[in-house]
């Protein structure tokens, strides 16, 4: 009886409240703005600035403009488009330039954080590497104490010229008799 109450009481609070899952996303709300890809709309601005940037688009600006200069100059009056002042000129120069700087910015921007990441990574690989050589200099130190207490070739080679030198001079000292070739001692 008591488990059937508690069991209704969980009903009745999951029916008031509605459970929110955080395993599923949220449903989209409609938006008034349109939406765009920030990375798509960064990759076409640096395109354009990467453009602007170029002999090519000087070019074809300043024959754009020459033509522009020469058409409304030279042409018959009826097929003039922008008169002397080229104010038409002028505002398409301006709105060019008013779109040209923020997409040249936005542009760096991105750079910038290339720039970042990549000098970030940089630095932990500077860092891997250090600790790299500072662990094969422990190393090292340790081999070169660990050899300080080994014999070496040398060593043992001089230690054995030693011992030479010292039975030649005992066998001067102490000449062997009669030259028997005995090494055991007359009793």
């Amino acid at each position: 009886m008591a488990a059937e109450r508690t069991q209704d009481r969980e009903r009745e609070r999951e029916r008031a409240v509605p459970r929110i899952r955080l395993d599923l996303p949220r449903e989209r709300r409609a938006r008034l703005l349109p939406e765009y890809d920030p990375e798509a709309f960064g990759r076409m601005s640096e395109r354009i600035a990467r453009f602007l940037g170029t002999g090519r688009f000087l070019v074809w600006m300043t024959l754009t403009i020459v033509v522009w200069v020469l058409w409304n100059i030279f042409a018959p009056g009826a097929l003039k488009f922008d008169e002397y002042p080229f104010i038409f000129l002028t505002l398409a120069l301006s709105l060019q330039a008013s779109y040209a700087a923020p997409l040249i910015l936005l542009a760096q921007n991105r750079q910038d954080d290339r720039d970042r990441v990549n000098l970030e990574q940089d630095r932990k690989q500077n860092e891997r590497s250090i600790a790299d050589t500072e662990y094969l200099t422990r190393e090292i130190a340790a081999l070169r104490m660990g050899l300080g207490e080994v014999a070496t070739r040398d060593w043992i080679r001089s230690e054995l010229q030693d011992l030479l030198k010292e039975m030649e001079e005992r066998r001067d000292l102490f000449p062997s008799g009669g030259g028997r070739g005995s090494d055991v001692p007359d009793r």
